[in-house]
């Protein structure tokens, strides 16, 4: 998709030549500023009732009269904000992308855009033409749409140039781990999550490493190993390093979960949506998509990206409720629910995250049913001590659109994972249970800042939409940049 800026005065939109104007009006009627054609077209539905003056409602007019444009869309945002503009602008397109638009010409009327507009606005395209095709023949075609043109003051164009190039990063990585998030586990296994981090290594020059098992045994990563020990497919533990800064500055590790299915181990879960278990990788496909954004991105700054990955399967092999591992840090975790897998395997990736001296460790998951019914499917579960880490994560959500809420880590919570067989268990009963998760977590975090982000809620779609989100790349992308020397 071709994004670019078209220096037009807000007064003169309707001589653009495109084929297809979408506008998205805030405000009040004096704000908006359209020029005669527009502005009396605009005054005439909303006297009519053909538009309404509420946010999401649209109006589609074909050849309208006064307007260069072949098509017109008038998309009503709730305020200036670019949340706003980025619903407003969804609306819209769902007019637009069955049509024969090539090229689409985009304005605010009533909003100063900056360059979270332009940036929200690349998000919204490309989350309206994306469609999963690779295993669905009969998936409807691409959309013609080709160009998208935002239109403004000249005053404006360095700000929102800049937005729309953050947001052509931040699109491409949502879409790589939308398309690795939606791909069907027989499809997506370790090993081709290992070969899409060798092709963003070969495509924009990180480094990857892939432990194997036998490698994964001589670092000793009992918990991790065994989740993997129930599967025929072989686990994969990926390393991935961008050094955009000076060698010796220290890193931001990322380390998402790669459970590319769950069953629940021999803790089988219900069968019921079972199939959205492909979703269990939600956290690696993310530090994939960042991985992806920073490539287009380049910011001064290291990142090394770490995606534990295997299947939890029942079988001859299985680990069994009441096994005890030991952790690749040396301590023991009694297995009391094999469904409590996904920390498993990351305790031992934020072990072996200690090795590169990180600034900060965050850790993604879709880890907990707990999280979506405390927090729902709006934002993500953000667990950590650190405040100022907090604060940063939490800006990093809101300013890429994704956001996030801090959750407890009181230390009485972590009562609940005592065990009389070893170190610790790996679940803390119902109650608080994506707190208690964090908690477990958090024993292996000693040695430097961390926080986790729990994805469950917010990683997929179920029902009709059913399908990834590419959450919360927006956030990380953000939060790594926030970073940059």
């Amino acid at each position: 998709m071709d994004f670019r800026l078209l220096n037009t005065p807000i007064d003169g939109l309707s001589k653009t030549a495109c084929d297809a104007l979408l506008i998205v009006v805030s405000g009040e009627p004096a704000e908006r500023r359209l020029d005669a054609p527009l502005a009396a077209l605009l005054a005439d539905a909303l006297a009519c009732d053909d538009l309404v003056a509420k946010a999401g409602r649209t109006l589609y007019l074909h050849r309208p009269a006064g307007v260069k444009a072949a098509r017109l869309v008038f998309a009503m945002a709730a305020d200036g904000s670019a949340k706003a503009f980025k619903a407003a602008a969804m609306a819209g397109l769902a007019q637009i992308k069955p049509l024969g638009v090539k090229h689409l010409a985009v304005a605010a009327a009533g909003a100063v855009l900056d360059a979270t507009h332009a940036e929200a606005l690349v998000c919204a395209v490309s989350d309206a033409v994306y469609a999963y095709r690779h295993t669905k023949p009969s998936a409807p075609a691409a959309p013609p749409l080709a160009k998208v043109s935002l239109l403004c003051e000249k005053t404006a164009a360095k700000a929102l140039q800049a937005g729309l190039s953050r947001g052509q990063g931040i699109a491409a990585g949502v879409t790589l781990a939308r398309e690795c998030g939606n791909r069907p586990a027989n499809h997506c296994t370790p090993t081709f999550l290992a070969a899409e981090a060798k092709r963003l290594g070969k495509a924009h020059g990180f480094k990857i490493e892939v432990l194997d098992r036998k490698d994964c045994e001589k670092l000793g990563m009992g918990a991790f190993l065994c989740v993997a020990q129930g599967s025929y497919e072989p686990p994969k533990f990926i390393v991935l390093r961008y050094d955009g800064a000076a060698k010796g500055e220290a890193p931001v590790v990322l380390v998402g979960k790669g459970i590319t299915f769950d069953t629940g181990g021999i803790s089988i879960k219900p069968s019921g949506e079972m199939d959205e278990m492909k979703f269990d990788m939600g956290g690696a496909a993310s530090v994939l998509g960042t991985f992806r954004a920073l490539g287009e991105l380049k910011p001064k700054v290291n990142v090394v990206g770490l995606i534990p990955s295997c299947d939890n399967m029942p079988s001859g092999r299985a680990v069994k409720p009441g096994d005890v591992v030991t952790s690749m840090s040396g301590q023991t975790i009694e297995v009391l629910n094999t469904d409590a897998e996904g920390r498993l395997i990351l305790c031992d990736a934020l072990t072996y995250a200690e090795r590169f001296k990180p600034r900060a460790v965050v850790d993604i998951a879709t880890l907990t049913g707990a999280c979506v019914i405390a927090l729902g499917h709006h934002r993500t579960g953000l667990f950590t001590a650190d405040d100022a880490l907090a604060e940063t994560l939490l800006a990093a959500g809101t300013a890429g659109l994704d956001p996030a809420w801090r959750m407890p880590l009181d230390d009485e919570y972590e009562e609940a994972l005592k065990s009389n067989f070893a170190d610790m268990g790996n679940v803390g009963g119902r109650p608080g249970g994506a707190i208690t998760a964090a908690m477990f977590l958090k024993k292996f975090t000693g040695k430097y800042r961390w926080a986790h982000l729990d994805i469950a809620g917010t990683a997929w779609k179920s029902g009709a939409a059913k399908g990834s989100t590419g959450r919360p790349v927006a956030l990380l992308t953000h939060f790594v940049l926030s970073q940059a020397i």
